[in-house]
């Protein structure tokens, strides 16, 4: 009856707040690298923009995380210091979701203890979303490449029909 009591006090619910924010920000991160893994293949013409691009996309998200990081290493050019910082919390975000409480229940069981894992959460939070905020300002440059690419087809468009089309439909002679 004591252990459940303990659980439910405020301070045990504030701990299991910040292990599910920790989740959360660790799957947002997780998407970000899904977006900028199918937007690069995307800008780089190796998908075409209709069914393969949704094929590929459900493909990514059933990536695990560390082939998701794998392979965003080995095709985008991050700095040391995000790639250190991407592969930290891959294997913090590892580690929480897989053995955290397994791991750290005698902490739970004390004022101390359970402040020290929602410190260590804030921060495993906090980096996550740093990250996860590095990696969608890289996915909204290539969705401006994207969309300057298609303003430039569609103005080669408009002058190819301009250039070899007269006004009543009639081919121009060249």
């Amino acid at each position: 009856m004591h252990e459940h009591r303990l659980l439910d006090s405020e301070h045990s619910k504030e701990l299991f707040s910040y292990y599910g924010l920790a989740v959360y920000y660790s799957q947002a991160l997780e998407q970000q690298l899904v977006n900028l893994l199918v937007l690069m293949k995307l800008t780089q013409g190796k998908i075409s923009p209709e069914e393969e691009l949704t094929n590929l996309y459900y493909k990514k998200l059933g990536s695990s995380l560390g082939q998701l990081v794998h392979e965003i290493q080995h095709n985008f050019d991050f700095s040391e210091e995000e790639s250190i910082l991407l592969n930290n919390i891959w294997k913090k975000r590892n580690y929480i979701v897989h053995d955290y409480f397994k791991e750290r229940i005698l902490e739970t069981f004390t004022p101390e203890g359970r402040s020290q894992m929602i410190d260590e959460l804030i921060e495993f939070k906090d980096q996550a979303q740093k990250l996860e905020y590095k990696l969608l300002h890289y996915t909204q440059v290539l969705i401006n490449q994207l969309e300057l690419e298609e303003e430039t087809d569609q103005e080669l468009y408009d002058e190819e029909w301009e250039d070899g089309y007269s006004a009543d439909g009639d081919e121009n002679s060249k």
